[in-house]
């Protein structure tokens, strides 16, 4: 099993970048599919984006296109969430997610395995 732990989150004013990172434990990491999601206040939890288990497939949301960049380190056990030009309506806990197997999932119930979540703030 599993365990997920992220990092790098804070408070940015608009325009302005972050990088998280998800770093795993407990698992051979390139057994595992992951993704990145968030959850504003009130909100359902949303897919980000996602990632294949050899970084090769990526998938992402419409409203961070061409803004964040989710890649990963299968030597470092660890996934990462670049995340550039930042809005206010980023604001969220992000969340990492992890599956066992192979196709990129973009569903929050697809995922078994998931961190505490880390808080972005983005001010205006």
């Amino acid at each position: 099993q599993v365990q997920l732990v992220e990092s790098g989150g804070g408070l940015v004013q608009a325009g302005g970048s972050l990088r998280l990172s998800c770093a795993a434990s407990g698992g051979t990491f390139t057994n595992y599919r992951m993704g990145w999601f968030r959850q504003a206040p009130g909100k359902e939890r949303d897919i980000v984006a996602a990632i294949s288990r050899s970084g090769a497939t990526t998938y992402y949301a419409d409203s961070v296109k061409g803004r964040f960049t989710i890649s990963r380190d299968n030597a470092k056990n660890t996934m990462y969430l670049q995340m550039n030009s930042l809005k206010p309506e980023d604001t969220a806990v992000y969340y990492c997610a992890a599956d066992y197997g192979i196709v990129v999932l973009t569903r929050t119930r697809e995922y078994d395995y998931w961190g505490q979540g880390t808080q972005v703030t983005v001010s205006s």
